[in-house]
């Protein structure tokens, strides 16, 4: 358990992040920090009121000041606006930059030693703009991506098989959009190869899905984008930090000659633990997951190309 982590917007990933760290208890008090005056001091105290039931003692608070978040060991970042249908994540790239930049700013000036959570998007071009407004080295800005873009692949798969999600181990990298890399080659059931349950057909309709897994939410919400899953992988993510479990969790990681790429933040497996991103790890691509991984990165590098 650490003293404080912030969560920086009230809406529903971060209000959901919010109640996913009281409840594992990961620190002594969780701050959600919202522009809109009330929704965080009200969704704090709905949260802090389910503790009796809940069985936590994490004091939940809810805050329109940066003050409050003063000396967090972990910032959550999920300010921004939402995916509308038919929009892409790119197109939030304006709008949601300029969010995040002030929101940088204020976790530098209050809380200089944390580790940084992206999950704003688009998400990797959202955690450079955080690394480079705060300055922050690179062990302390990580983005999100990954673990979702896993976990997703993993549920479509137990769907398929009829299996528990427990049981499968998988990887997915790259940039967190439709450009994103499942390894198929390192994807197991029981350490069963999946390519040994399922025909190859079945196996690249399941990656698709897993590619498109967030649009086909938005389409299905109309109004508004995921918000469990995305939210319990940040709070998987600052788990592996809060408890030094060094995990092996794909993350949007800034590269510096790893994957033979540096000067951008791209998918790779990553170990968290207590000093944040402690190791990327270097696994062995096929030539078609090297292509495809290269591609992902180019689309990457295309949308930090338009911040300007």
């Amino acid at each position: 358990m650490v003293d404080k982590i912030t969560v920086v917007g009230a809406g529903h990933v971060g209000a959901t992040a919010a109640q996913g760290l009281a409840l594992k208890e990961l620190a002594r008090q969780v701050v959600l920090i919202d522009i809109l005056e009330g929704v965080p001091q009200g969704k704090g105290l709905d949260q802090w009121e389910s503790a009796p039931i809940e069985g936590f003692d994490t004091r939940v608070i809810g805050t329109n000041d940066y003050a409050d978040t003063a000396g967090s060991q972990i910032v959550i970042v999920t300010a921004g606006i939402a995916r509308k249908p038919g929009m892409s994540r790119d197109d939030l790239l304006n709008t949601n930059a300029k969010i995040v930049r002030e929101v940088s700013e204020n976790i530098k000036r209050h809380s200089p030693d944390a580790i940084v959570i992206m999950i704003s998007n688009p998400l990797d071009v959202m955690a450079y703009v955080c690394k480079e407004t705060t300055g922050f080295p690179r062990e302390r800005v990580i983005g999100m991506a990954g673990v979702l873009d896993t976990a997703r692949y993993r549920s479509f798969i137990a769907l398929e098989l009829d299996v528990s999600v427990e049981d499968i181990q998988a990887l997915v990298l790259g940039g967190h959009g439709d450009t994103m890399v499942p390894l198929a080659s390192y994807t197991t059931v029981s350490g069963i190869p999946l390519s040994q349950l399922l025909p190859q057909e079945r196996i690249d309709a399941l990656v698709d899905r897993a590619r498109t897994g967030g649009a086909e939410i938005v389409g299905l919400l109309k109004t508004g984008s995921a918000y469990y899953a995305p939210a319990a992988a940040a709070v998987q993510m600052a788990e592996a930090i809060v408890k030094d479990k060094k995990r092996i969790l794909p993350c949007a990681a800034w590269l510096q000659g790893e994957y033979g790429m540096e000067g951008l933040f791209l998918g790779v497996p990553v170990k968290l633990g207590r000093n944040g991103m402690e190791q990327i790890v270097e696994v062995e691509l096929t030539a078609g997951e090297k292509a495809a991984l290269e591609k992902s990165a180019a689309a990457v590098r295309e949308t930090m190309a338009a911040l300007g």
